[in-house]
């Protein structure tokens, strides 16, 4: 009997510590204003896009949802539109996996839309494969599309002033690397059909997105915008829907007992789109809706500068 308590004091003692560590909650107390504001929440319609989205849409924002799926747009759009009452929801087609499709976007929005705010760059994955363009899928989408992305509607940002960029990264950037000759012959940063293999390049990705937001901060000194990389905790999303069967059977028990809802996993995003006074933080990384450190890595200044020249010419944008 004794041994059986000794396990269950065990149990519940690892299960205390992890939600208080690895799976700990936050609230956004962010309150600053949304309406007459324009926002575009990449992924939007589902996760932790949705819940972002649904969150905004309630304090009066104008939402626009970037995804590819039009049909879980339009059921997000009607879902946020009941709860909220804010009729101003909308859908506009970007596929991230597509150097051409962001630049459709931008054309779009650019020719539609006189101001953008907010970008949350939501929109993620785990997988192998391939994009439109040759690219690792978790390097050109998690990475790549962002970036370009970004920088096209950098100079609309400016025109409104005082916008933020929040990109989601992942406390996964810590065990990430780039490996740039890598990309330059293979056009990936890891690939492989065994889980560990897109795990590492996710963490890649990953590292990227800390890094893309280091270098874009300075890049934007002299302006009112700024930026933030966020690791919005362990979240039971559609994140990892491409991994093989056996994986989510293993995966999901310990995601309901464990993992974040999406409305949880959104606060650090909230916070970093809501909060006032942090622009003197322009660049950091937040987790729990407060600033952490991140690995060296990640604050290498000329691997940061290396991969923003690098992303350019992959995109086109360099001269």
């Amino acid at each position: 009997m004794i041994h059986l308590l000794l396990l269950v004091g065990f149990l519940l003692g690892g299960y205390l510590l992890l939600i208080n560590t690895l799976f700990r909650r936050s609230r956004c107390k962010g309150n600053a204003g949304m309406a007459g504001k324009t926002v575009i929440i990449t992924g939007g319609n589902t996760g932790i896009g949705k819940a972002t989205a649904l969150h905004l849409a309630r304090k009066g924002g104008r939402v626009i949802l970037a995804c590819r799926n039009r049909d879980k747009a339009a059921a997000a759009i009607t879902q946020i539109q009941q709860e909220t009452g804010n009729s101003d929801v909308l859908y506009m087609n970007l596929d991230l996996s597509s150097l051409k499709s962001v630049r459709s976007f931008t054309e779009t929005f650019l020719k539609t839309e006189s101001r953008l705010d907010l970008l949350i760059n939501n929109a993620g994955l785990v997988a192998d494969g391939r994009t439109e363009d040759g690219f690792g899928v978790e390097f050109g989408v998690n990475h790549l599309g962002h970036f370009l992305l970004t920088v096209l509607l950098l100079p609309r940002m400016k025109e409104t002033g005082g916008g933020r960029v929040v990109t989601l990264s992942s406390m996964a950037h810590r065990w990430g690397h780039v490996d740039f000759e890598t990309l330059a012959v293979s056009r990936h940063l890891g690939t492989g059909s065994y889980s560990w293999q897109f795990f590492q390049a996710y963490c890649n990705s990953k590292l990227c997105n800390v890094l893309f937001t280091h270098e874009l901060a300075k890049r934007l000194q002299g302006s009112s915008v700024t930026c933030y990389s966020v690791h919005p905790g362990i979240v039971r999303t559609e994140l990892s829907r491409h991994v093989s069967l056996w994986q989510k059977v293993f995966i999901e028990p310990v995601a309901r007992l464990l993992f974040l809802d999406p409305e949880a996993g959104a606060q650090t995003t909230l916070h970093c789109a809501l909060q006032e006074g942090i622009e003197p933080l322009s660049g950091r990384y937040f987790s729990c809706c407060e600033v952490q450190e991140v690995s060296d890595r990640a604050k290498d200044d000329a691997l940061a500068r290396k991969l923003w020249e690098v992303s350019e010419s992959l995109c086109g944008l360099s001269s």
